[in-house]
């Protein structure tokens, strides 16, 4: 989507994603190889009764879904930050989740240059729970 098209309220879902346990062990295997990401026998007799995804690795599933659905072709070239991350439950092998991206606030820099988006992912899974939360300013190159 082009910058001039995210304006406040505009919200943009995805369909569902599937989470696989092969990614999951993948990625935490190599970024976060916590026991409870990494080892299922030992996760099976532990607090969370099974594998739960890197909080790290279902950000990166909101960023994936975030470009194609949203940034894909876009002005975008970077971000200044993310806020208020927060996991709110666990991502399980085998779980869909779906991303529902709302802009928070669109402006412009003094020298109008600069497209400064404010948003929110949220990723929801199959049982219509809230399991992730993000605020991200995103930054676009805007023409004159």
């Amino acid at each position: 989507m082009r910058f001039s098209e995210l304006i406040p309220g505009v919200v943009i879902r995805t369909p569902p994603r599937l989470v696989t346990a092969k990614e999951m062990l993948e990625f935490a295997s190599r970024y976060d190889p916590q026991w409870f990401h990494v080892d299922p026998k030992r996760a099976t007799a532990g607090r969370w009764k099974g594998l739960i995804a890197s909080g790290w690795y279902t950000c990166a599933i909101a960023k994936e879904m975030m470009v194609q659905s949203v940034l894909s072709g876009s002005e975008s070239f970077g971000s200044s930050g993310s806020d208020a991350i927060k996991w709110l439950h666990p991502v399980r092998p085998e779980d869909t989740v779906a991303l529902r991206f709302e802009v928070l606030r669109s402006s412009k820099s003094p020298s109008g240059r600069t497209g400064i988006l404010l948003s929110k992912s949220e990723l929801w899974n199959q049982n219509d729970r809230l399991v992730f939360t993000m605020q991200e300013t995103t930054l676009f190159e805007v023409t004159q």
